[in-house]
């Protein structure tokens, strides 16, 4: 198949949301020929070959952070998507559109592939229809809402990567058509073994460790005031990523008078990120909501328990007592209690890790991906199929 994929946000910029989808890609690249639409940025080149598939980034208007996006460069991102796809269909002959978020990517996607009859498909990643923490979340907005009940409508098939994102479709948006459910998958690297003290973190200290872009929806400033609860003295924590909110949060630490005890790494390497999460004891999250959350599964590969509320995708494999805690939304309280059972308890902690590395396999990108392929190829013959019908 010649499949051609648009996400406004693709590695090196955004979050986890580009990152699957580059994974997706680079997967069904092995069979098949795959080009991206994606936004240019500053220092990345407009066209890049990369395991297997071709790179092709749109102009935007006020991408600054390579962590978040601003709303001009979403707004811009469309027009010229539009008209990039709409070429390149028409040279590279390509037989499926797949668009990674209904806003601001699929009205950028659909437009060309509605009028030169490719069957689209559209995959919600969580926060593209629904995110709790933002004035300016889809679902508030009343034009947005449109767009993306047009988009869903529209499509020849919907896909959401979680019950919890399937049921905001239903809910927010009166979509009573067809969701296809593909959870996603992770691609495990090796890397070499790394002591703490390699590291340049405490040896002895029980240390957490949480993954992502620093915005509001991940409300780590809830994490970080968790930390001066009596029961959670010794315990240090890392955050790993950038974003908007990281200087608010670093003098946040300060004022509570945290220390070492709590250490930010900015954005690292794949490697990096994976030694980390190998060196520490549990990872710890108290986003407001995730449409799935891919940094549960690297944390659960890596074989360290997890802890997080529970208002989201994650709740599909995470097991309270199994995985790690899952506590109820916004509850700090038990929060920090599921914290200290684990300090605590070291064998609890290490039979968690064990289950979750057992568990992680499971949730791997060639099994995602086969399931998308399988999707392409079930719309191709039914496209065929009314061809044949109509003649």
């Amino acid at each position: 198949m010649n499949i051609l994929t648009f996400n406004y946000e693709y590695p090196p910029i955004g979050g986890g949301g580009g990152v699957v989808h580059a994974l997706i890609a680079e997967e069904l690249a092995r069979r098949h020929r795959v080009f991206v639409v994606t936004s240019a940025a500053k220092g990345l080149p407009r066209r890049e070959e990369r395991a297997g598939t071709t790179i092709l980034r749109v102009p935007v208007i006020g991408r600054q952070d390579m962590s978040a996006a601003s709303l001009t460069s979403m707004l811009t991102y469309p027009p010229g998507a539009w008209v990039l796809g709409g070429r390149l269909i028409r040279r590279e002959r390509i037989d499926i559109v797949h668009s990674h978020f209904a806003v601001p990517t699929g009205p950028g996607s659909l437009p060309p592939s509605l009028v030169l009859r490719v069957p689209h498909v559209l995959s919600l990643h969580g926060g593209d229809i629904y995110d709790p923490s933002k004035r300016l979340s889809p679902h508030r907005l009343p034009i947005v809402r449109s767009a993306v009940r047009w988009t869903l409508r529209r499509s020849a098939a919907v896909v959401a990567q979680s019950k919890n994102t399937r049921e905001n479709a239903r809910r927010w948006y009166g979509h009573r058509g067809p969701i296809e459910l593909i959870p996603l998958g992770i691609r495990q690297p090796t890397v070499p073994a790394v002591s703490r003290a390699e590291l340049g973190l405490p040896e002895s200290a029980f240390l957490g460790i949480t993954v992502g872009r620093l915005v509001k929806r991940k409300a780590l400033d809830v994490l970080i005031r968790a930390l001066t609860s009596q029961g959670l003295a010794g315990v240090h924590l890392i955050v790993v990523g950038d974003g908007p909110e990281r200087s608010t949060l670093e003098a946040l630490g300060t004022e509570l008078g945290l220390g070492e005890r709590l250490r930010f790494a900015g954005r690292v390497s794949e490697e990096r990120k994976w030694q980390l999460l190998q060196a520490a004891d549990a990872y710890l999250s108290t986003t407001m909501h995730e449409g799935f959350g891919l940094v549960y599964l690297e944390a659960m590969a890596a074989g360290i328990p997890v802890v997080t509320f529970d208002h989201g995708g994650q709740v599909d494999f995470l097991r309270e007592g199994e995985t790690g805690y899952v506590v109820p939304a916004g509850d700090v309280e038990q929060l920090v209690s599921a914290i200290a059972k684990l300090v605590a308890n070291p064998a609890e902690k290490k039979r968690m890790g064990e289950t979750n590395r057992q568990l992680a396999p499971r949730h791997n990108i060639e099994e995602c991906a086969a399931r998308y392929e399988e999707l392409f190829s079930r719309l191709l013959q039914a496209q065929r199929g009314n061809a044949k019908a109509r003649s």
